[in-house]
């Protein structure tokens, strides 16, 4: 799919000695946070369409590509407060959470670049970290119907 990338957003990416390098957003929400975690891939916090991203450190596993599966990413983020994990202990593993990402140029950061909205499973914490999987719910893997009729389900019409 083809992205509607601005022209100094091209040139950043295509150059070999770029003035600033593009810098990547994350937003994590789940129904427990009374608002979003906002962070900032970078040394320095930043403030995006009124919103200010705290810098924190993150990396992003790109997704593989296996035939007969889902693509899944995986995202690790620096394990830095007691809120992170008090969050992901009292929500549940944090079920149901989703995590945004957003690219901008700290020259321009009110103009999104590109964004990606995936669901976070199999958090999993560490002392120095904690990962997650990055992907979609396999909705083929469900059934269609609610309640199918056959022998096992309901064995007294047959």
């Amino acid at each position: 799919m083809a992205r509607a990338y601005s022209a100094e957003f091209k040139s950043t990416l295509a150059s070999t000695a770029a003035p600033e390098a593009p810098i990547t957003l994350l937003e994590i929400n789940h129904s427990a946070l009374s608002e979003p975690v906002r962070v900032a891939n970078d040394n320095a916090n930043i403030t995006s369409s009124g919103v200010e991203y705290i810098a924190c450190p993150f990396r992003i596993a790109l997704p593989d590509d296996f035939e007969n599966q889902l693509p899944k990413a995986q995202l690790a983020v620096d394990n830095i407060g007691k809120e992170l994990m008090y969050w992901i202990e009292t929500s549940g593993g944090a079920k149901g959470a989703t995590a945004r990402f957003i690219q901008i140029m700290r020259s321009r950061p009110n103009l999104i670049e590109w964004e990606i909205t995936m669901n976070l499973s199999n958090i999993e914490a560490t002392v120095t970290e904690v990962t997650a999987d990055l992907g979609y719910e396999n909705i083929f893997t469900r059934p269609a119907i609610a309640m199918r009729f056959d022998p096992f389900t309901a064995p007294g019409i047959f």
